[in-house]
């Protein structure tokens, strides 16, 4: 149900400018009439903005100061992005939303729900004026039944009013309904929402199932069957089984266990990611009323003290970044590819892991995962015991459970109360509940400190935040425990920045820079790798995100500069740190920084080099500086006075040169190039291309402090979503048809609609020669009904 819905934004505390809401103290006094204007089905929207999910209305906000004095009012803003949300900012903190929606008569005798996968923030759910949910919760999922609550043959109107005053992070979280909405049709005798879960045990001779299948009868008693047909990750059926008929009782319900071997399995792993798919369907008098699609992976995991972990029996070094969900041009709204987009650019580097900060992702980010073969640390936001704590982990784990990149539940992130009794009963109640719900990955939690204290004994596998110079000694005192670093490094760096910058809130490329508290990549890297206890770990992070901006906390600095890419997902050079030692099978060679510093000339210049060959030379217009020998995990650094011109370094592997890269010094601005991701789309209305434009001279040379403002224009079945450049203080909006270039590149995104065609789009600039790029868009393959 992405599109068709009004927007307007209401008024946390003025009820006479939130439609009515709140305004009569009896507007919870009868049920079916919500005591709002705005509830009604006659209720006039049309002045309402027209949006289609997935939708943040923050992201559409202008930038803002603090209203209140002080230091932490200051830093409150400062840690959300400067986006005007919060108790200082009422007036922008609520949204509405409204939709009308046809039933058939012939959906009489259905059962019918709405599927929520998240709602920035507080949400109430208001069907024909019947309120039928609320959910606290920013990023868990949640299903609402609306069968009582329905007009069939005519129009429901659906109101959700989101209260964004309160956060959840320390970060930019959005605001709204951020992520798909679904309408949910099925017969009373239905699979219930993630009512399927596959188990598997890998065996010498194949793979041992247990399939678990809740069902639920909402209707009269009737012998339910079970049908459970496997197929390989070709689509072919390797597997069917049938259950005995099940009787249940009028609004009853129960669960089917079947067990079966399955011989010569294509296992899941990293390099071949291969999914069966198990297809549940459920009869009734021999008609079969609802089948349920679930994907799984086969695989193993261990996780062993001394010597890490385990896939599939091999071992495996965790190469991982922590990421939030938050992208330029976007903000928290990200529409699937997206996703796929992100996950992507982060395996390319190497990386073989993703850890979810710190909250429950969105479901295309796990299908990414799951498809790409990338290992999934999953995490819940609330780390509690109590209703709304479980229902949160619960809502997670059994969401999640069939998907093979998960390899790890964490039930918390720097927890006070993690070094606590508290936090031990806590985490034991939830551990319990994670083992109850599934039972076949471990537990952990994130400790920044006060490790082996409190919940660090019941944790499965002990996760490090930082603190490199504890972890020999936690090993030492608890050699039986096994350890990952679920957060490291920390570096700060601006992407094409070489030098601290106070008053332009930049800070160096070079990975030198970082808070206290962390470490650079090559120092965190080189630590873990050399130690085989280690699982391995996330560094923060994979990309550069709204908020906590680090190191400078105070206006315009609205973006951390913790990302590996930036928030558009240009690369910075610690890209290619990762890059040359998580991929060390690839011969790799990067050279940096530019080599065009007007006015700097006889100064020095730091010249690094990140490779993972034997040695690499360097030239300076055509002048050799020697070759130096490449240390593992390590960069290669010479000083170099400035001359205009070229540097040079060739990488040498067995005694041969094999790779080459140039740094020239670059002329005037005279073009734009304009490149995408992918030039073949869906015309599904939700595919996207990532487009990136670049401000090159005569010779087609980076211009590395271009700032040309880029105008993009499309002709054709698309539209264009939103802009970024990756510049840590830009004030400049996501929805907006230009951008100013940083440090020579910024970034559009285009989405599809939905009539397939040629899409022509077109980047343009004062004085610069204009680029164009063409996207073929191709018809989507039409979804059957279940």
């Amino acid at each position: 149900m992405n599109d068709g819905w009004r927007f307007h934004l209401g008024h946390a505390a003025d009820p006479l400018q939130d439609f009515g809401f709140g305004a009569d103290r009896s507007t919870y006094a009868k049920s079916g009439d919500l005591s709002a204007p705005v509830a009604k089905a006659d209720f006039d929207d049309k002045d309402w903005a027209a949006v289609t999910l997935p939708h943040d209305w923050a992201v559409d906000l202008p930038f803002a100061q603090a209203r209140l004095p002080g230091k932490e009012a200051a830093e409150a803003m400062a840690y959300q992005g400067f986006k005007p949300l919060g108790r200082q900012f009422p007036e922008t903190s609520v949204g509405w939303y409204r939709r009308s929606f046809t039933l058939p008569a012939s959906d009489a005798g259905r059962r019918l729900s709405l599927e929520f996968d998240g709602v920035a923030r507080n949400c109430l759910v208001v069907l024909n004026g019947f309120i039928v949910a609320t959910n606290e919760s920013g990023y868990a999922p949640f299903r609402v039944d609306i069968t009582d609550f329905v007009l069939l043959g005519g129009a429901n109107t659906l109101v959700i009013r989101v209260d964004a005053t309160l956060g959840e992070a320390w970060s930019y979280e959005g605001a709204g309904l951020y992520r798909h909405v679904w309408l949910v049709k099925t017969a009373p005798a239905h699979v219930p929402q993630w009512g399927t879960f596959v188990r598997s045990t890998v065996t010498p001779s194949g793979a041992d199932l247990t399939i678990t299948t809740e069902l639920a009868n909402e209707g009269p008693a009737a012998d339910l069957t079970v049908r459970s047909t496997v197929l390989g990750p070709d689509g072919t059926a390797v597997l069917q089984l049938e259950a005995p008929p099940v009787t249940l009782g009028a609004w009853d319900t129960g669960a089917v266990t079947q067990t079966a071997t399955l011989p010569s399995p294509a296992l899941w792993s990293l390099e071949a990611p291969n999914l069966h798919t198990l297809v549940t369907e459920v009869s009734v008098g021999g008609a079969v009323v609802d089948r349920y699609h679930t994907p799984f992976g086969i695989r193993t995991l261990r996780f062993d003290a001394n010597q890490g972990f385990f896939l599939n029996g091999r071992p495996v070094k965790v190469k991982g970044t922590c990421n939030h969900q938050d992208h330029a041009g976007v903000g928290f709204a990200v529409p699937d590819r997206l996703h796929t987009y992100r996950v992507e650019r982060l395996k390319e580097m190497g990386a073989n892991a993703w850890r979810t900060t710190h909250h429950p992702p969105a479901p295309a980010l796990l299908d990414a995962c799951d498809r790409l073969g990338i290992l999934v640390m999953e995490e819940t936001r609330q780390m509690s015991s109590n209703p709304e704590g479980m229902s949160q982990l619960e809502r997670m784990v059994r969401r999640d459970r069939n998907r093979p990149s998960v390899f790890l539940w964490s039930i918390g992130n720097e927890e006070i109360h993690r070094g606590t009794e508290q936090g031990a009963r806590i985490a034991a109640s939830m551990k319990r509940a994670v083992y109850r719900l599934d039972g076949t990955r471990p537990v952990t939690e994130a400790f920044n400190g006060k490790f082996g204290q409190g919940a660090s004994p019941v944790l499965d596998v002990m996760g490090f935040n930082y603190y490199l110079d504890e972890i020999d000694a936690f090993h030492a005192r608890f050699p039986n425990q096994p350890m990952i670093g679920t957060e490291t490094a920390s570096t700060v760096c601006t992407r094409g920045v070489y030098a601290h910058d106070d008053q332009r809130h930049y800070v160096p490329a070079y990975d030198t820079e970082y808070p206290k508290w962390a470490s650079t990549a090559e120092q965190w890297w080189t630590f873990y790798d050399s130690r085989p206890f280690l699982s391995g770990g996330f560094a923060w992070t994979g990309f550069d995100y709204r908020g906590e901006p680090t190191p400078f906390i105070d206006w315009p600095n609205t973006v951390s500069n913790f990302g590996i890419l930036d928030l558009c997902g240009f690369p910075k050079d610690n890209y290619h740190y990762y890059r040359a030692w998580w991929r060390p099978d690839q011969p790799h060679l990067h050279l940096f920084p530019h080599w065009t510093w007007p006015g700097r000339e006889g100064q020095d210049i730091a010249v690094w080099c990140h490779s993972n060959l034997d040695a690499v030379e360097l030239f300076v217009n055509g002048r050799s500086l020697g070759r130096k020998d490449v240390t593992r995990n390590r960069h290669l650094e010479w000083t170099v006075p400035y001359q205009p011109g070229a540097i040079e370094a060739h990488g040498y592997k067995d005694g041969r040169r094999v790779l080459t890269q140039r740094q020239e010094t670059a002329g005037p601005a005279h073009a734009l190039t304009l490149a995408a991701d992918r030039v073949k789309l869906l015309a599904d209305g939700d595919d996207v291309a990532v487009l990136s434009a670049s401000v090159v001279d005569a010779k087609g040379r980076l211009v590395p402090d271009a700032d040309n403002t880029v105008t993009f224009t499309l002709e054709g079945g698309a539209r264009l979503l939103g802009v970024g450049n990756g510049d840590p203080t830009s004030l400049e909006p996501d929805h907006a048809p230009d951008r100013k270039a940083f440090k020579g590149l910024c970034g559009a995104i285009v989405q599809t609609d939905k009539n397939k065609g040629r899409v022509r789009v077109t980047a343009t600039a004062p004085g610069l020669k204009s680029a164009t790029v063409e996207l073929a868009l191709e018809q989507a393959m039409a979804i059957p009904e279940a």
